[in-house]
C-alpha cells in the first residue's frame, strides 16, 4: 500500500503488528490501540519508533499521556462516510499540540486529501499508486483557505489583514 508523506511517495518504515503478533527485535512498529494501552510501558522502552493504530470510535484522550513518546498515530477511516478521524486529528494537533506523524489509514480517498491535510494529517496510506500520484498534485492545488485549522496556514482574512497592515492602510 503506497504511503504519501510530505507530498511524496515514501517507503513506510513502520511494520503493522496485530494484537497477538510477536514483537520484532528491532524496527519501527505500529500496534493496535488495545495492544498499545495494555503494553505501553514495554513498547515505549524500545529503541525504535512506536506508533499506534487508533480506531475512530475510541476516545483520543486515552492516548494523551503517551503523546510525547509516540512517533505516529494512525487514525482509521473505516468507511468514506465516517469522518470521526478528522475530529481526532484536529484534537491531536490543536488541543494536545501533538507534533508527531498523524497518518490516515483505511478508506482514504483522493477527493478528501485536502480536507485531511487541513485537519492535521501529514501522511496517507492509499490503496492505489495512482491515488498517491494524484495526492502530490492535489496538495499543491490550493494555497488560500477561509477556515482556520491546526495545519499552521493563515486564513484568507488574516492574509488580507497582514497585507493591509504592511501597506499602512487603516493605521
Amino acid at each position: 500500500m503506497p504511503l504519501v508523506n510530505g507530498g511524496k511517495i515514501v517507503d513506510d518504515s513502520f511494520v503493522k503488528l496485530a494484537v497477538d503478533t510477536p514483537l520484532p527485535e528491532s524496527g519501527d512498529i505500529l500496534v493496535p490501540a488495545e495492544r498499545f494501552i495494555g503494553e505501553a510501558d514495554a513498547l515505549l522502552k524500545r529503541a525504535d519508533k512506536v506508533g499506534v493504530i487508533w480506531p475512530n470510535n475510541r476516545d483520543i484522550d486515552e492516548l494523551v499521556p503517551y503523546l510525547g513518546k509516540v512517533a505516529a498515530v494512525a487514525l482509521v477511516f473505516p468507511t468514506f462516510r465516517d469522518g470521526r478521524a478528522y475530529s481526532q486529528a484536529r484534537l491531536l494537533r490543536e488541543r494536545h499540540n501533538y507534533r508527531g506523524e498523524v497518518r490516515a489509514t483505511g478508506q482514504v480517498l483522493r477527493d478528501q486529501f485536502v480536507f485531511m491535510l487541513r485537519a492535521g494529517f501529514d501522511s496517507f496510506e492509499v490503496k492505489k499508486q495512482a491515488d498517491a500520484e494524484a495526492f502530490m498534485q492535489t496538495a499543491k492545488r490550493y494555497s488560500v483557505f477561509y477556515q482556520p485549522t491546526g495545519d499552521g496556514r493563515i486564513t484568507a482574512l488574516h492574509r488580507r489583514m497582514q497585507l493591509r497592515h504592511s501597506e499602512g492602510v487603516g493605521t
